[in-house]
């Protein structure tokens, strides 16, 4: 044989042993990184050593081949699947993973499953920042905290190391990330059992249930798989200001359908409508007038709500609290919790409302007022305050009585006569009528006296009268002409000499007569003329001593009537 037939033949026999070796134990570049099976030779301690049919045997941790959690049931002549990492490491080994076999496994069915939108088994074995880690079948995702419950959960430990259902929400083979839900599981099922659960529900039927939740505004009941809203003010019959005052979480109730709506699958419930409605028949219960007794149960700007008997409440508006006390806060009045007498104003079954009056079971101070202290009476109190039409005087049970502006004086206008008095003063007054109806009392100082112009009426228009200068002013001189009867003469009435029409002629205290010209109720005013009386002195004389058509002067007249008057006054 030549040695080019030799040459060639040795390289046949290379290449055959080459393509033996490729079968029998694969290239690295078509087993590395790739799962393979292999036959378990060896467990010592918490390694196992695999024969996957290479060069050498690899070494795997036992723990691999277990559940998280969980201790491994491997034993010697167990075929198994691992991920072959490297032919051939440093040592001569096979680097072999268990836990990336399964991973690679589990990732393939995840993949498939998140596609199909199908459940996965996983297991919670850890906890790590915002959530839990959980074990699908050898890859490990992510479940945040708000995905493991349709409620907060505050101890998980019950929920580990449990094989459960998740739901896949994403996945990303690239990154190796999977997040999980177990919460959309959950509220799957309870939506079909709540459909199945509603589809068997009517209106009125009674049901018993779990209270799971309360809030300001009601409680959530579960009815075994839906819940129902239990409002407040369907617990009872009586005022419930919070649901707490009447259930506790975990309690077992009865309860009635009242609304349905399959539709939206809302269902309200109630515990109130299973008992007799204590507004029935009511009137009868409780008649117009009659007085009861009753509790406050809550007070407001309005009024106070007294409750007769657990379901009957009545507002005492804040009208009907006092017959004194007219702006003041009820709970000034009344505080909640306080036994109350009240009297039955009114009654409205249709719309459930009671009016109550409490004032009206005390005794009516103006009733008494007018019973002991008619009109007439003459009464003392302090003034309590001032207003721009009046004075305000206290007197006995909180009974005030009102001294209007034009009964404080007779002479004074009211605007004047009102500033002599302050808040505190204690003043004497008249009473002048009492309106029990609406609560009033008129009363009156100047009537503590007589009327000084009553005197006007004794006087008569043309009267000569003397009368006492009190002061004088440009327009002309006030005058008295008895103790508080005053009157005026204008500057032109004066005299009937125009020279002597001068108002600083006079003197306060100067005494002089003249003739009344007017008298004026109305405006209380007697107006007086020097000038008159001398005009009617002079035709007076005229006529009884001559006439100036015979000849004679008025200088002659007049000096013949005082002659005659002087010896008049001799005899």
């Amino acid at each position: 044989m030549s040695n080019t037939e030799l040459a060639e033949e040795s390289m046949l026999a290379v290449e055959d042993f080459a393509a033996m070796l490729e079968e029998s134990y694969g290239t690295s570049d078509s087993l590395e990184g790739t799962v393979i099976k292999g036959t378990v030779i060896n467990i010592e301690k918490d390694v196992v050593t695999i024969d996957v049919g290479l060069k050498s045997e690899g070494r795997v941790p036992l723990k691999e081949f277990a559940a998280p959690g969980q201790d491994s049931d491997l034993k010697i002549g167990d075929t198994v699947e691992v991920f072959l990492e490297r032919i051939e490491n440093a040592s001569g080994e096979a680097v072999l993973s268990r836990d990336k076999a399964r991973r690679e496994e589990a990732w393939e069915k995840l993949e498939v499953a998140f596609e199909a939108n199908e459940r996965v088994d996983g297991v919670i074995f850890g906890r790590v920042k915002g959530g839990f880690t959980v074990d699908l079948s050898g890859a490990v995702a992510f479940l945040p905290g708000s995905q493991v419950d349709v409620r907060p959960v505050r101890d998980i430990a019950p929920l580990k190391g449990i094989p459960q259902p998740f739901q896949i929400l994403k996945m990303d083979r690239r990154r190796g990330n999977i997040v999980v839900s177990r919460r959309a599981v959950l509220e799957e099922s309870r939506a079909e059992a709540r459909a199945e659960l509603i589809g068997t529900l009517e209106e009125g039927q009674t049901l018993e249930g779990v209270v799971k939740n309360i809030t300001d505004y009601g409680a959530f009941v579960d009815l075994g798989g839906v819940d129902g809203l239990l409002h407040v003010t369907d617990i009872a019959w009586r005022r419930v200001n919070h649901p707490s005052e009447a259930l506790t979480i975990g309690e077992t109730v009865k309860v009635q359908v009242i609304r349905l709506n399959k539709e939206t699958q809302r269902i309200s419930l109630g515990m109130k409508q299973l008992e007799t409605d204590p507004w029935d028949s009511l009137e009868a219960k409780y008649p117009l007038h009659g007085k009861f007794t009753g509790r406050v149960t809550n007070i407001t700007d309005y009024g106070a709500f007294v409750e007769l008997e657990p379901g009957v409440e009545g507002l005492v508006h804040v009208s009907e609290m006092s017959w004194t006390k007219k702006n003041v806060h009820p709970g000034k009045i009344v505080s909640t919790s306080q036994e109350v007498e009240v009297m039955v104003l009114e009654v409205d079954e249709a719309r459930r409302r009671i009016s109550l009056g409490l004032k009206q079971c005390l005794d009516n101070p103006w009733e008494s007022f007018a019973s002991t202290t008619p009109v007439g009476s003459e009464i003392e109190g302090e003034v309590k305050n001032i207003t721009e039409f009046g004075l305000f005087i206290g007197l006995e049970n909180d009974v005030d009585g009102m001294v209007h502006m034009s009964d404080i004086d007779w002479n004074e206008p009211g605007e004047k006569a009102i500033q002599e008095y302050k808040k505190g003063d204690k003043v004497k007054a008249k009473v002048l009528d009492i309106d029990v109806e609406k609560e009033r009392v008129s009363l009156g100082i100047k009537q503590l006296s007589e009327d000084p112009f009553a005197g006007a009426n004794e006087l008569k228009k043309g009267a000569v009268v003397t009368c006492t200068v009190t002061g004088t002013q440009d327009a002309g001189v006030d005058v008295e002409l008895a103790e508080g009867l005053t009157g005026f003469i204008r500057k032109g009435d004066l005299s009937r000499d125009r020279a002597e029409q001068r108002p600083d002629r006079f003197a306060v205290g100067d005494k002089l007569d003249a003739k009344i010209t007017n008298i004026d109720n109305k405006t209380r005013k007697v107006t007086l003329s020097i000038k008159a009386k001398e005009v009617a002195e002079e035709k007076e004389a005229v006529a009884q001593y001559g006439s100036s058509d015979a000849g004679a002067s008025l200088g002659d007249i007049l000096g013949a009537a005082m002659r005659k008057a002087n010896e008049g006054g001799e005899e």
